[in-house]
């Protein structure tokens, strides 16, 4: 939890001094966040181990921010963020959740309006107030009054990336207690959803009232609303629901089967459990009064005629309880089943880290190859690639892959780039350089407003360009802050089927783009595709292991993934 929270000081300090236009310090801040809380370990774990110079040694954090974090540590508090607050009292994140907020408007809003937090800007929105402001305007009113509608939609829900690292965190503190034998995590978070509601972790103890203690103190705990011997329900600090239960060990698959699928499963699975004269709940599956499963999830499907469980991924009621009954559920890509990362951005553009310390991070993570896919030249922002500097960074890869080779080291870094998609469907780097890249990856990046026709013609135009590999993030999406733009994914499916254009399902914790759906689509129509980081730091390359999920729940086999396959075979997957 502590990493979460020195990681949103330091995304509002970064927007705070975005306001003002202090150079230097907003992407400072923003990629000491972003490092933050995509970090496995506890900063004050590192702290307590290394001091300073271990806060040092992680990605985006100098001297300075190293120091704050230190403060912050030590003291609970953070004298610059606190001075800043007091001097801007205002919901910084609440109200950069909502599309079309930006810093400089958030101070426009405050120092003209006085808005303080997203109920104010939602009530100045509705009496129009905001169209009168400079640079505002009608539409810019109306959509930021659809991005309201959209938070309040979407706002009560947790990304996956945020919420279950700190489970895993619960989890094995719950095993470090005396007699705990097991602990699980259940519910959508066990379905590796792409948002998450509230938390379930069962466990077998020997001392159900200790595990039930610790749970309802632990110093993530903001409230708790009831405390029994073997349940326990309270909310964390981070405004998520958690509840635990201890169960016991002859019941334990009963329970993990009935808090792991969603309702419609689980509804299913009760009335197959009752047309064959039994009843099924969290505690077994009975006859009267005779158990007859319950110790495994094995077990009870077993007794209910399948002879096979759907992974957890796939309980969703949507054809995985008649494929169990005719075995026909397909073999899952596994979690070490990626042999390489085919978006990842350096320092040449808006990452944190050099080519080198991306590459060396993919070894360590066992990966055969590593793409670099800096954004190009439009993306202003980003510092983006022109031709001339694209093939800088060629001459660049070329070096370091000598280098890694002269060392024995089995690493291919892939030259690569993110090559933005035009209004037209054009690309903003010539054909003649992108000949010479290894994997050309487009995205969509600005006029998301395009009508549905006009965005997949843009898109399928792109695709029809024999250099272009691969479609990233296809959808645009940012989870609970911004919808998918207008597209015809049946569409997009089709062309790349005919185009041979590989669909990216990007895992970045934010994005999951591909979507469960489109990707059993993609599946169905015999597309392949890739999974990809979309890292912006080292930190970030661990990311892979929700993309795989989301490929996972949509149904998708190893051959699927095309950076399943030894870099040869990859290389001739592509156009």
């Amino acid at each position: 939890m502590v990493n979460q929270e020195i990681a949103k000081i330091f995304f509002e300090l970064a927007e705070i001094y975005g306001m003002d236009e202090v150079p230097f310090k907003p992407r400072a801040f923003e990629r000491a966040s972003q490092s933050i809380n995509s970090l496995d370990e506890d900063v004050s774990a590192i702290y307590k181990k290394e001091g300073i110079k271990g806060l040092e040694k992680i990605p985006g954090v100098g001297r300075g921010i190293a120091e704050r974090i230190e403060e912050y540590l030590k003291t609970g508090k953070m004298k610059e963020y606190d001075k800043l607050k007091k001097k801007f009292p205002v919901d910084i994140s609440g109200l950069s959740a909502v599309e079309g907020v930006g810093p400089k408007i958030i101070k426009l809003l405050y120092t003209r309006l006085r808005i303080k937090n997203v109920a104010d800007l939602e009530k100045a929105a509705k009496d129009g107030k905001l169209r009168k402001l400079p640079r505002m305007g009608a539409k810019l009113e109306v959509k930021i009054l659809k991005g309201l509608e959209f938070k309040k939609e979407n706002g009560n829900r947790f990304l996956l990336g945020e919420i279950l690292p700190v489970a895993r965190k619960i989890c094995e503190r719950l095993l470090e207690i005396k007699g705990v034998h097991k602990v699980e995590i259940a519910g959508s978070i066990r379905r590796m959803q792409e948002t998450i509601g509230d938390l379930d972790f069962l466990v077998i103890s020997e001392n159900p009232n200790e595990a039930a203690d610790f749970f309802a103190s632990m110093p993530e705990v903001a409230h708790v609303y009831a405390h029994g011997n073997t349940k326990v329900l309270v909310r964390l600090r981070s405004g998520i629901d958690a509840d635990l239960r201890v169960v016991p060990g002859e019941s334990f698959g009963a329970a993990l089967q009935y808090f792991t699928g969603n309702k419609d499963h689980n509804v299913e699975v009760r009335k197959i459990a009752i047309k064959n004269g039994y009843s099924l709940n969290e505690y077994g599956l009975t006859r009267g009064k005779k158990i007859i499963a319950s110790k495994t999830e094995e077990e009870i499907y077993g007794k209910l005629g399948m002879p096979q469980v759907p992974p957890p991924e796939i309980r969703l009621n949507r054809g995985e309880i008649e494929a169990a009954f005719a075995k026909k559920i397909p073999k899952l890509i596994g979690y070490d089943d990626l042999r390489g990362d085919l978006q990842t951005q350096t320092s040449w553009t808006d990452g944190s880290n050099s080519i080198e310390e991306m590459a060396r991070e993919a070894m360590k993570l066992g990966h055969e190859y590593i793409a670099i896919t800096d954004h190009t030249k439009s993306l202003a922002m980003t510092g983006g690639a022109d031709e001339k500097k694209l093939m800088r960074q060629m001459a660049e890869i070329d070096r370091i892959n000598s280098k890694l080779k002269k060392q024995n080291l089995k690493l291919t870094v892939l030259k690569g780039a993110e090559v933005n998609i035009m209004k037209d469907g054009s690309l903003d780097i010539s054909n003649e350089v992108l000949k010479k890249l290894d994997v050309v990856g487009a995205a969509v990046h600005s006029y998301f407003n395009l009508t549905r026709e006009e965005q997949t013609k843009r898109i399928l135009r792109a695709m029809e360009n024999p250099n272009v590999d691969i479609i990233f993030h296809p959808t645009g999406r940012i989870i609970n802050r911004r919808k998918p733009y207008e597209v015809d994914i049946e569409a997009i499916i089709k062309q790349a089927k005919k185009t041979k254009t590989i669909l990216e399902i990007d895992a970045h914790p934010w994005r999951l783009d591909l979507k469960d759906e489109h990707i059993r689509m993609a599946r169905e129509a015999g597309v392949k595709m890739v999974i990809d980081t979309d890292a912006h730091s080292v930190s970030e390359m661990h990311y892979l292991e929700y993309g795989i999920a989301q490929a996972r729940r949509g149904w998708c086999e190893t051959k699927d993934i095309i950076n399943t396959l030894p870099l040869k075979e990859f290389l001739k997957a592509l156009k």
